[in-house]
């Protein structure tokens, strides 16, 4: 079985960070946690290593796919907590690849390999790291928006079915608002998520800077992904 590939390491942004050390990626992510770059950065560094132990533990790819997503959301989470003084002196001694080789090991021995029809993870769909920050925004839209979302993105349930449930929680809503209640959810979605994740993985560009007072005006350059 081949290694997935992940198109994410060739981006600029990404690219720019994969000189750094460690410690650096790490520090980035526990300081700057509205940037999303410095996890990428570990995940292209370490994605690949994680994954080969992985790939024996199931017969089916989109298992592995499954162990390896939930395996690098633990990291997502846990990674805020590395080298606290929390950790204790022991742990504080580990490397980070040392500590992803613990967590990927915790993984294969705590988690129960669930069926392939069961499964509604694609790694070709959503790479963890996407995956991860996906997550977290929608932990931070409003819980009417996060329900809409998972109700008609992940379920697909048809509009009428949803509008039934909101109108059990209470709210007063017709099946021809559902668009634009659902589109409002997806703006949520989108600006809570990492404006460098947006670039990374949505292609979407930055905000041009303004040209200089002092300088003349220069034509716009695009970032291309």
């Amino acid at each position: 079985m081949q290694l997935p590939e992940f198109p994410e390491a060739n981006h600029p942004i990404v690219r720019s960070r994969l000189d750094s050390s460690d410690q650096e990626l790490v520090q980035g992510f526990q300081q700057y946690p509205a940037q999303g770059q410095y996890f990428t950065a570990i995940f292209c560094r370490y994605g690949g290593l994680s994954y080969t132990v992985l790939r024996n533990m199931a017969p089916s790819s989109l298992q592995i796919d499954y162990l390896f997503a939930q395996l690098w959301r633990n990291i997502f989470y846990e990674l805020r907590y590395f080298g606290s003084q929390t950790m204790g002196q022991e742990d504080q001694a580990l490397t980070l690849q040392n500590w992803i080789s613990d967590q990927t090991a915790a993984t294969i021995h705590g988690s129960d390999l669930p069926q392939i029809e069961t499964i509604q993870y694609s790694m070709q769909s959503a790479s963890p790291p996407f995956w991860c920050y996906l997550h977290q925004a929608l932990e931070q839209i409003p819980p009417l928006h996060r329900l809409i979302l998972v109700l008609s993105q992940t379920h697909h349930w048809h509009n009428d079915r949803i509008v039934r449930v909101l109108q059990a929680e209470g709210e007063v809503i017709e099946p021809a608002q559902i668009a634009l209640k659902l589109l409002d959810a997806q703006c949520s979605l989108l600006n809570a998520l990492p404006a460098d994740i947006r670039e990374i993985y949505l292609g979407e560009e930055r905000e041009p800077t303004p040209p200089s007072p002092h300088t003349p005006d220069q034509p716009a350059l695009h970032h291309q992904t």
